[in-house]
This record gives C-alpha cells, structure tokens and sequence, in this order.
C-alpha cells in the first residue's frame, strides 16, 4: 500500500461532513424503499435493472455485478421479487439457457414513484454534496 498523504483536521472534517450527508441520504432511501412497500434491496435491484445500459432487462450476472452480490443471493432477492410481482424471468432469444430480468408493469410504477421521491431529495442536498466534494478536492494532493 502507498503511503498515505497525511490530513489535516479540516480535511478529516469535510470527509466525516460529506459522510454524514451520504448517510442521510441512505436514510432517506431505505425509508422511501419501506414506505413503497420493498426493500432497500429491492428497490436497489429495480433501479440496477431500469438502469442498466442500452437495455431494459438483465442477466442474473449482471445484476450480481450491479449489486455487488454474489449469484446465489442475487437469484434468492430475483425470486423475492418476482413473488412480488415486481419483475419477470423470460429466457433470452440469442441463448435459451440465459435468463433476463425485466421490470413489470408493477416494478416500473414502483420504481417510478421511488425515483421521483429520490430525484427531488438529490436536487434538495445536491448542492451540499458538490460543495463538499469541491472542498475536498481542492485541498493539496
């Protein structure tokens, strides 16, 4: 490991300030995810699902990888969901032994009205977050 540049208190400062406000923020989410009826988990795997570049669906792996999960957990919280009736398993048309995983009407309504609720908390703290991640950026390297 490199040696590590040494701080100053104002820097320990800014980093335990841009800490607390990411961990409101985490709060902030995992009450919105239980008032909407999922996990924080779950509310993380819609998201990873709707987000995923270029395509609306996913493999199993590439959840996985999104979540930082490993498989098996990932196909016990897909089973959760699909349970839920928040998303659907169909077998891809390239290769049927893959499987994708796609929101449904459910899953996208509930995103939908989770993403809306975290949007406008982001443009409520965001500028909290770039001034502290600009101060910590403009200290000495």
């Amino acid at each position: 490991m490199a040696s590590a540049k040494k701080l100053i208190k104002a820097e320990y400062e800014t980093l335990a300030a841009f800490r607390y406000a990411l961990r409101r923020f985490i709060h902030f989410s995992e009450t919105a995810a239980h008032t909407a009826g999922v996990t924080p988990q779950q509310h993380q795997a819609l998201l990873a699902i709707k987000g995923f570049p270029e395509r609306d669906n996913v493999t199993v792996g590439e959840l996985a990888e999104r979540l930082q999960l490993r498989h098996h957990s990932t196909v016990g919280l897909i089973d959760r969901l699909v349970a839920e009736k928040l998303v659907m398993r169909t077998p891809s048309n390239q290769d049927r032994r893959r499987v994708l995983i796609q929101l449904t009407n459910l899953g996208e309504k509930t995103l939908e009205k989770l993403s809306a609720m975290h949007h406008e908390q982001l443009k409520r703290i965001g500028p909290e977050l770039t001034s502290l991640l600009e101060k910590l950026n403009s200290t000495k390297q």
